[in-house]
């Protein structure tokens, strides 16, 4: 059972390297920028933002699809206010610091209290099963 486990998160690594990969390939010359995985279109790290703010979202080696069904190399959004990334096959909890994007959106607007906040965009598959840190992406916001 252990060398299954083992089996499987060697296969899982590679997959996700290979998308990877693909998405370097497709943007054409690899760079810093050029990363598997959710990232801002906006804000972006270290922004001074009024509220409510639009949150753009983007993601890289994988499509946007509507949650539902899993479909290998799909997955949707959820936006993660003042936390952390969800660990890799746990359930993107439904609270008011977590919000879901199961319709596919790619954009939202949220409003938070003055002061210093994190933001973690958090890709999962259709069934809201987090794909990890791998597909998470964190900015810090200040909201004046």
């Amino acid at each position: 059972m252990k060398q299954w486990f083992i089996f499987l998160t060697v296969a899982h690594t590679l997959l996700l390297s290979g998308i990877a990969q693909a998405a370097c390939k497709h943007e054409g010359a690899c760079s810093q920028s050029c990363t598997l995985g959710p990232y801002f279109i906006s804000p972006k790290d270290g922004d001074t933002v009024s509220s409510p703010l639009l949150v753009k979202m983007g993601i890289k080696g994988m499509k946007v699809q509507k949650a539902g069904e899993i479909i290998e190399g799909t997955g949707h959004h959820h936006l993660i206010i003042d936390g952390e990334y969800v660990p890799e096959n746990e359930v993107v909890p439904a609270d008011a610091n977590h919000i879901h994007f199961g319709g596919g959106q790619t954009e939202t607007t949220i409003k938070l209290n003055p002061g210093k906040h994190t933001l973690t965009l958090q890709f999962a598959d259709g069934h809201h099963q987090s794909y990890g840190k791998v597909m998470s992406r964190t900015i810090s916001i200040t909201v004046k």
